[in-house]
């Protein structure tokens, strides 16, 4: 970006900061959040829970194909360099091998579109695929063979003989730092910033911590695997993907194949689990270039270590976090800078400062992430990307201040509680998470906590607790829209280019669709995970529920709007204007008239309609740069340390959540949940063994690479403020990411209650605590 596009943009955010709140998306409320004793907030079961388990849910491994063949990708051993030899003979004389494709019979093709380059780019690097003989990682898909059976291409992929000329290679994340570092920014703004002096108020402070935390590299691990069925006719790619993002892939993958975007066709009705790792990757384009070239339909499923060696994860942090405190524990200073791992291919470093951006009220603030180039698989967004490892840092620091001034950690953070956003200087559009911390304090029962370390024990079991804070900011996406298809039957279709990976999201759009539109449930389909349904939404950033609902909210004024205008005469509801009439009950209705009614079906039958369709765009999200806007959480933790052997367990864990209005109790409570699991995954277990000689990642698998199973967790409480955002669609905030963040603090403070002893480097380990 340059200079005259970075002061313009600094002049749009000033104005949209300083705009009248009625200016914006949310400066009148959604009429929805005073709608509270109907469908909005009740915990319905998920309606796709029958098809998953009577088997009826095609993922997208599971969609047949006449004259489909299966795929295998060989991988590069080296981790920089070029493929000297590359024998593919024996591979394609094994039984059934349809087509052995490398780098020397591979169609053209263009690279990737970067992710965030432009509005519907998806891809994890922007580096050429199989267009030449270089090697950029160990692990590099180099060759990919198509067979009639998935054992038969795995047989004859493992036939393919490779060497290499090797070249120098930066595989140490040391030697990468001793090269130099770069400013590292995220979604194209800067992540430094400095308010004040803050070094020097650190060094003035009576109080101060001074300290330094690493998180290591983490992997994606889906339970469903990475895949993809496609097949072409003519010039038109139809692809079942497993994608957070289907309208981005269609766009991308024409861009790769030098096709219109309408030609090329995705879908991923159902998707396993993606934290942000189902974009576009290899594995897309090999298999579709693969399939051009043998002129048959493919499936590629990447195995537990095809994901590994193809699809990035989290990457790994050093993180040195500086609190300077007056006596009453008010921040002097509050300083949280590092360095992180990135490749030169694309541009997704670990944005570990975006908690502290917002969290906490501070005299002085300096804020920094510096980036190392290492020869690697590309890292990419994985749950809560920054906010996950960088709670980690700041809330064990926070903890680390309480207890050198013998204060309560909660009061400690409650006294550093900002008015407005310690950064922006903008005003928050709803933030309670006092109320939560107050509120799980008493139901955990954090009074009884004895602040001495190593106080509590039963047995050779040492007992202790802890708190952190949770916070993950609020998102809306440009690119929302949708479609509603009005039936002389009543019922509505609503179609969004939108995903559903096992959040219920589904769900939830069913219920605050049904409730916009005064129908019932059953009377309301929602449509997604289609490339040809309307809107650009990713599912990502827990932002999807915004984007659906401000499209929804939009497609329902112009269905307002033309409904009115089939209305006729002797209609109750003629020269109403679209402001005065809300859905209810079957039909449209004046605001403060119930006698003043007609139903949808009435209104077709009289304009001789069988349907009505109406599409929308949702506003630009000017909201996010006019308010401060974030979810929160409080975050209890109780662990139990083994004086002998090092082991740790947790035995409890509460969470108190602050994210607005909640849309389904039952689909958020597990979303809270599943994000508490995986942040003591990340707390206690989860590390990518990354061989810092070769750049090989030697764990690829569940048996080597731990993450949490039903024994490593207790049982989970959850609780939340229900209180709506009055700027937000449906009053509500994103809940996807915000139960992973603050849980690695929280465990690790209780560790320390515990035994007293500090583990500042994920994961805690028992050898860490022997």
């Amino acid at each position: 970006m340059n200079i005259i596009q970075e002061t313009v943009q600094a002049v749009v955010k000033k104005a949209v900061a300083i705009a009248p709140d009625a200016w914006m998306p949310g400066g009148k409320p959604d009429p929805m959040i005073a709608r509270t004793n109907g469908l909005i907030g009740a915990p319905i079961s998920r309606l796709d829970g029958p098809q998953k388990v009577q088997g009826r849910a095609r993922f997208a491994a599971e969609f047949p194909m006449e004259g489909m063949v299966y795929a295998a990708l060989v991988y590069s051993t080296i981790p920089k360099g070029r493929i000297a030899t590359i024998d593919t003979d024996a591979a394609q004389s094994a039984p059934g091998v349809v087509l052995v494709m490398t780098h020397e019979n591979a169609p053209k093709m263009k690279p990737m579109p970067l992710f965030m380059s432009k509005a519907k780019a998806a891809g994890g690097d922007d580096l050429p695929v199989l267009q030449d003989d270089k090697v950029h990682w160990n692990g590099q898909p180099i060759a990919i063979v198509l067979a009639e059976t998935q054992d038969q291409a795995d047989h004859a992929a493992a036939l393919v003989g490779v060497t290499y000329d090797t070249e120098s290679a930066t595989t140490s994340f040391a030697a990468a730092k001793a090269k130099g570092t770069e400013p590292g920014t995220f979604q194209g703004e800067p992540l430094k910033m400095e308010i004040g002096d803050a070094e020097a108020a650190l060094a003035a402070a009576p109080h101060r911590v001074d300290l330094r935390y690493t998180t290591p590299r983490h992997n994606h691990n889906a339970i469903e695997l990475h895949a993809a069925t496609l097949a072409w006719k003519d010039d038109e790619l139809t692809i079942h993907d497993a994608s957070q993002g289907v309208a981005h892939m269609a766009w991308s993958m024409a861009q790769v194949f030098g096709l219109d975007e309408k030609q090329v066709h995705v879908t991923s009705p159902f998707v396993g689990g993606g934290f942000g790792g189902k974009t576009l990757w290899r594995h897309q384009v090999l298999a579709a270039a693969a399939s051009k070239l043998a002129g048959r339909p493919v499936r590629l499923t990447l195995s537990r270590e095809g994901v590994y060696r193809v699809v990035g994860g989290r990457t790994l942090t050093e993180q040195r976090v500086a609190i300077g405190a007056q006596a009453d524990g008010h921040f002097d200073a509050l300083i949280h800078t590092g360095v992180v791992a990135m490749t030169a291919h694309n541009n997704l470093p670990e944005p570990f400062v975006l908690p502290t951006r917002s969290a906490y009220a501070a005299g002085n603030i300096k804020l920094d992430v510096e980036t190392a180039t290492v020869d690697m698989l590309a890292n990419t967004f994985m749950r809560a990307p920054g906010e996950a490892v960088g709670t980690f840092a700041l809330e064990s620091a926070i903890d680390e201040l309480a207890h050198e001034m013998k204060m309560d950690p909660i009061e400690l953070r409650i006294r550093n509680e900002p008015e407005k956003d310690p950064t922006t200087g903008t005003p928050f559009s709803s933030r309670h998470i006092v109320e939560a911390y107050r509120a799980g304090a008493e139901r955990f029962g954090w009074s009884e906590r004895n602040a001495t370390p190593g106080s509590r024990r039963e047995g050779e079991w040492l007992i202790g607790v802890g708190c952190a804070t949770a916070t993950y900011p609020y998102h809306r996406m440009p690119g929302g829209a949708a479609r509603i298809t009005l039936t002389q039957d009543g019922h509505a279709k609503v179609e969004v280019a939108a995903h559903e990976m096992g959040m219920g999201t589904a769900t939830a759009q069913t219920q605050v669709t049904a409730e916009r539109l005064g129908l019932p449930m059953e009377k309301v389909q929602f449509c997604h995970g289609d490339s040809r349904f309307p809107g650009v939404v990713l599912a990502g950033g827990s932002q999807q529920s915004a984007s659906i609902g401000s499209a929804v909210m939009a497609a329902q004024h112009e269905l307002i709007v033309e409904l009115l205008k089939l209305a006729g005469k002797e209609s109750p509801l003629h020269s109403l204007k679209p402001d005065e009439v809300e859905g209810r009950d079957g039909g449209l209705g004046k605001l403060d008239a119930p006698d003043r009614f007609e139903s949808y079906v009435d209104i077709l039958a009289g304009a001789g309609r069988d349907e009505l369709v109406v599409e929308a765009k949702a506003p630009p999200p000017l909201e996010v740069q006019h308010w401060s806007m974030h979810s929160h959480g409080a975050m209890f933790c109780e662990v139990r340390v083994n004086e002998v052997t090092g082991e740790t367990r947790v035995s409890r864990f509460l969470g108190s959540f602050d994210c607005g209005r909640i849309l389904n109790a039952k689909t958020a409570s597990s979303q809270f949940r599943g994000g508490i699991v995986m942040g003591l995954g990340l707390a206690l277990m989860e590390e990518t063994q990354f061989d810092e000689r070769n750049g090989r990642i030697m764990n690829p698998s569940l048996a080597e690479y731990h993450v949490p199973v039903h024994m490593d967790v207790p049982e989970i409480d959850v609780m939340w403020t229900d209180i709506p955002d009055p700027h937000s669609p449906m009053g509500a905030h994103g809940v996807g990411e915000i139960g992973i963040t603050g849980v690695g603090a929280a465990v690790a403070n209780a560790v320390f209650n515990a035994c007293g002893k500090r583990v500042r480097d994920l994961p805690i380990t028992l050898d860490k605590l022997m």
